[in-house]
């Protein structure tokens, strides 16, 4: 398994929660080998997730896409893909 693991600068944290619970979580569990996923609440306005895909290539693709779709009150600081060690 591999997973994408975003921070993201988050301007508006009423409207980017509401557009993350209609909109990109939705998306993203939707995508092929989705295993699961988490949203942090931002902290002095750093948000992180991490998505978890079954194949690099499935992980690979979501990374692409996630600056694409970020909303406009999201700013995408990075976007990374790696290999999961370990899962509880």
């Amino acid at each position: 398994m591999h997973a994408v693991v975003a921070t993201v600068q988050v301007d508006n944290y009423d409207e980017a929660r509401k557009t993350l619970n209609e909109r990109v979580v939705p998306m993203v569990s939707g995508q092929p080998g989705f295993v699961t996923g988490v949203w942090l609440a931002p902290e002095d306005g750093k948000g992180n997730s991490v998505a978890v895909f079954e194949t690099l290539e499935q992980a690979g693709n979501m990374a692409d896409m996630v600056r694409q779709v970020a909303p406009s009150d999201v700013t995408v600081e990075d976007v990374s893909v790696r290999e999961v060690a370990a899962q509880a």
